[in-house]
């Protein structure tokens, strides 16, 4: 099923150069896209490939359509944000060929009595829906999934199969969880008495807003008293841990393997790079960037891009610069004598 580009640019916008009634039926990559598909140039490095490209279409920024229009025979899009217009085209696309479930409560699912489910909801083979929980209109509980007693589920929201999604927990609208995710499980809580540790039961919840995507195999611990808190359009990749008690930002975004330890409060537009580690009980302002593999020892109050990894380095070589850090503490005491001793030379004369 194709759509015309001028139906493209009614929905999502942008100044169309050529014919509006070439028909696309899907985006592809530059060096891959036909006749029938419609690419898209973000990084301006690819103009060159852009200009040779078989697609029907292109979607790129007015700073690169003057060089590829030079060359290009076939239709342009040209928007500020190439990128986001791609994603926005690609879901468009997707959306076409989609199978949507059907409404309804698969057979072989476990519902409790006092669970409300909207008519327009679909639930799973095998899926299981405890006491008092909310599953609003138009929700999608795949096969294999677990709801527990008064969790709520919002508008829209996708759970793939799979997911575990603890009682009293709450996700908004449009959400998106994939397989395996654990939503509300324990915290790491205990008290240690005489080497042995006592668990503190961990009574708060897991609330998770609007537009938010949480990636396979992640887990979102609940509070230990207050609550866990993710706020709108927060995105997180495959196998990330957020700690009890955790506040993230709106709009903020992590990649694979980040960890965040309990009671970090992270502002809003900031991003993680892949394995990125935070401490517990730190604050992180708004619009902070960490680089992958950066470990978050303290506090971040200015926003901006932070880096804390050492360059990779034949073995060698590492193992002579961690011989120096040792051994930088006396060396600057080394120093630190040798300039007294220059000044009093110096003021002897």
């Amino acid at each position: 099923m194709g759509t015309r580009l001028a139906e493209l640019v009614e929905r999502f916008g942008g100044h169309l150069a050529g014919d509006p009634n070439i028909e696309v039926t899907g985006i592809a990559p530059l060096s891959d896209a036909g006749a029938t598909h419609i690419s898209f140039l973000s990084n301006s490095k690819l103009r060159a490939l852009a200009a040779q490209s078989n697609a029907a279409a292109l979607i790129l920024s007015p700073l690169d359509d003057p060089t590829v229009a030079a060359t290009y025979t076939g239709a342009r899009i040209v928007t500020s944000n190439p990128y986001a217009y791609f994603a926005r085209a690609a879901q468009y696309f997707v959306a076409l060929e989609a199978i949507k479930p059907e409404p309804g409560i698969h057979p072989s699912a476990v519902v409790a009595a006092s669970a409300k489910i909207d008519p327009s909801a679909h639930v799973g083979p095998h899926a299981t829906v405890e006491e008092g929980a909310v599953i609003k209109a138009g929700a999608v509980i795949d096969a294999g999934c677990f709801i527990g007693r008064e969790a709520e589920v919002g508008e829209g929201t996708h759970l793939f199969a799979n997911v575990t999604f603890h009682a009293r927990c709450k996700i908004g609208a449009r959400g998106i969880i994939h397989s395996g995710a654990v939503i509300g499980a324990d915290g790491f809580g205990f008290a240690n008495e005489a080497g042995v540790y006592i668990k503190i039961p961990q009574t708060g919840r897991v609330l998770i807003g609007d537009d938010v995507e949480i990636g396979a195999n992640t887990s979102v611990d609940r509070g230990a008293l207050a609550d866990t808190v993710l706020e709108d359009g927060v995105k997180l990749d495959n196998q990330i841990q957020i700690g009890h008690n955790c506040h993230i930002g709106a709009h903020t975004a992590m990649a694979g393997c980040v960890g965040v330890a309990g009671s970090a409060k992270i502002g809003k537009h900031c991003t993680f790079g892949g394995a990125a580690m935070v401490l517990g009980h730190l604050e992180i302002v708004d619009n902070v960037h960490i680089s992958s593999g950066t470990m978050v020892s303290r506090s971040v109050l200015e926003p901006g891009q932070y880096t804390g990894f050492y360059p990779l380095a034949k073995n060698a070589e590492w193992e002579k610069s961690a011989a120096i850090v040792r051994n930088l503490a006396s060396m600057r005491e080394k120093i630190r004598t040798l300039e007294k001793t220059i000044k009093k030379l110096t003021e002897d004369k």
